[in-house]
């Protein structure tokens, strides 16, 4: 036994047992999350349930079930309920979303399932997604245009995905056109605002110039203005039709149709049918923009986001962290201050994320970003333009903040190359700056790559900093457009990790958020996990590209 623990074999045991226990942790953590993101998607079996009140009257109640728990009698009385009469210690209740927000107080209520009556899952029963006011439940009974009904002896579900197809479809229009050629000439109009008013600060606007200011304006107030009309239109022919449901409370409502996103029979549906409905829901997810406070609708504005901004911090930080690793590894001296770069180095990697957002936002937003709106954007002003939080910032601010990474990863992969290579290429004439780019850099590039893959995995994540920096809950536009210069580096954007918190903590509806919480960490997961992907294989293809210098 003694020789056993000397040979070290029960630290390696050791070693891989904990391996295996933090691999497992992790493995669970995201199954844990994917089942709890996924399940958001799943089309849940909407219940009709009829509760006896303690004065012996009846409520129906239409919902989908979050959860069911199990609590104590004295819990109960404790909260002022009247439980008497049950002779269990505990009762079971259940959490339902009943939605209709505009005629019920709230969007959840718990139900004690002794009070229970009758409870049915009835195949008619219909979820209906809005742009507005989130879902509604009950029973679709008509189809009207024009305020007249319109169904007859046709069937009615034909009849609803007929006009409820046509109003997407002019909703679709409208937006396109809102965003696109209606934005693209109020940006167009702005353009020349400020050019003017820059002609006029430096004291050379010209009659010539006044002249065509005003003919270019003119023009696209026209073309706005039969824009508009044509916008009004389609809103107008949307608004055209809209559907007749039955609520919980007995009364029908109508539901303009131009508001409907969506209808569907969570209890009619067979496999294929909710596989069809979930994989729906998790493309709209990803590519349809936040609706109420960022509690309902989709996310593909914080993916853009996240997406760009990494890739911008890529860009920014790699070239700076290479040259500096160049510099300490092969051109510093052994000396005070090579030590004290080294020194400083090591502690940048070591201070707190918000630390760096309280230095991008005084440097960067007001320092730097306000002397370049006096000296190239004074027709702007007081709105600043670079001297806000933007998304160049917030690229810069984590490519600080993850430059000790790429330095530290870079500076190693060079001490890895035998100086024998070095002496070899300068023996043969090259200089050190070639021996350099067609020698070290090439077989440094695995190890260049291993910085920025870690780079990126702490950068996508931060969010203390970008708050400071540049994230927004809701940006109005995205960083890139088809306006010149197509890439608006200004603008403020979305983050997915910003969107998380905001969801989870900032939501007006906690219980109604968590499970948008679960989806869109498990969305950030991957796209990290993407990311890092990308950046290994590009690793990988480099390492095997190079290997030849290597032996």
């Amino acid at each position: 036994m003694k020789h056993w623990f000397k040979s070290g074999k029960p630290y390696i045991w050791l070693t891989a047992g904990a391996v295996s226990v933090s691999l497992i942790a992790v493995l669970g953590l995201l199954a844990l999350i994917a089942w709890r993101g996924l399940s958001y998607f799943w089309p849940a079996a909407i219940h009709e349930l009829e509760v006896k009140a303690h004065d012996g009257s009846t409520q129906i109640i239409i919902g989908e079930i979050y959860e069911r728990e199990e609590v104590s009698i004295e819990r109960l009385q404790e909260a002022g309920l009247a439980v008497s009469g049950n002779a269990d210690e505990m009762l079971e209740r259940w959490l339902l979303k009943i939605g209709n927000r505009e005629y019920m107080p709230l969007d959840f209520m718990w139900v004690m399932a002794p009070q229970i009556v009758r409870h049915d899952t009835p195949q008619d029963l219909a979820v209906i997604e809005r742009s507005k006011d989130g879902n509604f439940y009950g029973y679709i009974v008509d189809v009207l245009e024009h305020g007249q009904s319109i169904v007859g002896t046709a069937v009615l579900r034909d009849v609803l995905a007929e006009r409820m197809q046509r109003a997407v479809q002019l909703n679709e229009q409208a937006s396109a056109l809102q965003q696109g050629a209606i934005g693209s000439i109020n940006y167009q109009l702005n353009r020349l605002r400020l050019e003017r008013r820059g002609l006029e600060l430096e004291q050379q606007l010209t009659a010539a110039d006044e002249q065509r200011i005003q003919e270019q304006q003119q023009e696209l107030q026209q073309r706005y203005q039969e824009l508009e009309q044509k916008l009004f239109s389609l809103r107008e022919e949307a608004n055209r039709d809209s559907l007749v449901v039955r609520d919980m409370r007995g009364m029908e409502v109508v539901i303009p149709m131009y508001r409907v996103l969506d209808v569907t029979y969570p209890n009619d549906m067979g496999l294929f049918g909710k596989l069809g409905h979930f994989f729906g829901q998790i493309g709209k997810f990803i590519t349809e923009d936040p609706r109420e406070a960022n509690t309902e609708g989709g996310v593909f504005p914080a993916i853009f986001g996240t997406v760009f901004m990494v890739l911008l911090m890529s860009v920014i930080v790699t070239p700076f962290g290479v040259m500096a690793a160049i510099y300490l590894h092969e051109y510093a001296g052994k000396n005070a201050i090579t030590k004290l770069i080294r020194i400083a180095v090591i502690n940048l990697a070591g201070v707190p994320s918000i630390v760096y957002g309280v230095f991008g936002l005084g440097f960067f937003v007001y320092m730097v970003g306000g002397s370049l709106d006096q000296i190239f954007y004074p027709e702007a002003l007081p709105s600043p333009t670079f001297g806000t939080p933007g998304v160049m910032w917030s690229a810069i601010t984590l490519a600080i903040l993850t430059l000790p990474v790429v330095i530290v990863s870079t500076e190693e992969g060079l001490s890895r190359i035998p100086s024998s290579l070095r002496e070899g290429s300068l023996a043969l004439g090259a200089t050190k700056a070639e021996t350099l780019w067609r020698i070290i850099l090439p077989m440094a590039s695995p190890a260049i790559m291993t910085g920025l893959i870690l780079a990126v995995a702490r950068a996508a994540g931060e969010v203390a900093p970008l708050m400071l920096v540049g994230v927004v809950k809701s940006a109005p536009m995205l960083p890139v457009d088809g306006n010149f210069p197509y890439f608006h580096l200004d603008r403020k954007f979305m983050h997915l990790g910003f969107h998380i918190y905001d969801v989870g903590f900032q939501s007006p509806n906690v219980e109604a958020a968590r499970p948008l919480v679960y989806a869109t960490s498990l969305l950030l997961v991957t796209v990290i996990i993407g990311l890092n992907l990308t950046a290994i294989g590009v690793r990988n293809h480099l390492r095997e590209k190079y290997r030849s210098l290597e032996n």
